[in-house]
């Protein structure tokens, strides 16, 4: 599989989802970057975190403007592998790939720790070697990651099975004390009715180098290439 990750100007997490596809995971990798149109024919494109645009307006919002966003947009829609990744999750929102949107934090601080993720769909691209019953120990740095969708749009994500992972504590379990951020019902990550668009606010590429001591979320990139 060839992976392509866009680099916007504010993008921080790039080189670090770079060196875990080529180094770590041992796949071609391109760098794409955003005022290109070239998808470099990349079957998986990656959309990193960071702050694109210096979060300007809202996150994500001017990024989903940029020229390559148009190739990505449409590799998506006929049926190409995208995932979004903190920032790239706000991305994917704001360009109408992915349903709901990232709000500011509920304590309306920035936050950057570890926290736990359960895993809700074990049956997509993204999640099918992961063990729903092991929770997945993870970082994430945002300030506006509170997830967020309608009443509708909630009763879809869930008959059509679109919700990927859940805050959780060490142990599994689903609770308010569990939720770093006040996103609806924990939702920490979602993926399109398609399944082939994936969004996600943790940092699985801060999680899958054992120089780093973490090697849960590995097991993502895994279930990628399987």
């Amino acid at each position: 599989m060839k992976f392509g990750v866009v680099i916007f100007p504010g993008s921080n997490c790039d080189q670090d989802m770079i060196y875990v596809l080529e180094t770590i995971m041992g796949q071609e990798t391109e760098r794409l970057w955003h005022k290109d149109e070239d998808l470099k024919g990349c079957d998986f494109i990656v959309l990193p975190g960071g702050f694109s645009y210096g979060d300007y307006l809202r996150s994500g919002a001017i990024a989903r403007f940029s020229p390559i966003m148009k190739s990505v947009i449409e590799h998506a829609n006929n049926g190409g592998y995208l995932m979004g990744v903190c920032n790239g999750f706000q991305v994917l929102c704001e360009a109408g790939l992915l349903p709901g949107t990232l709000l500011h934090n509920d304590n309306q601080k920035f936050i950057c720790k570890n926290v736990h993720l359960q895993v809700v769909n074990e049956e997509c691209l993204l999640t099918g070697n992961v063990d729903p019953e092991e929770p997945l120990k993870i970082p994430i740095a945002h300030g506006e990651g509170r997830y967020f969708i309608n009443e509708e749009g909630l009763a879809q994500l869930k008959s059509n099975d679109q919700i990927l992972f859940k805050y959780c504590n060490i142990d599994g379990k689903v609770s308010a004390e569990a939720n770093p951020n006040g996103s609806l019902e924990n939702i920490a990550g979602v993926c399109n009715k398609g399944k082939n668009v994936f969004g996600m606010m943790p940092h699985p590429e801060r999680a899958a180098d054992l120089n780093l001591l973490n090697v849960d979320v590995k097991l993502l990139f895994e279930s990628l290439l399987a």
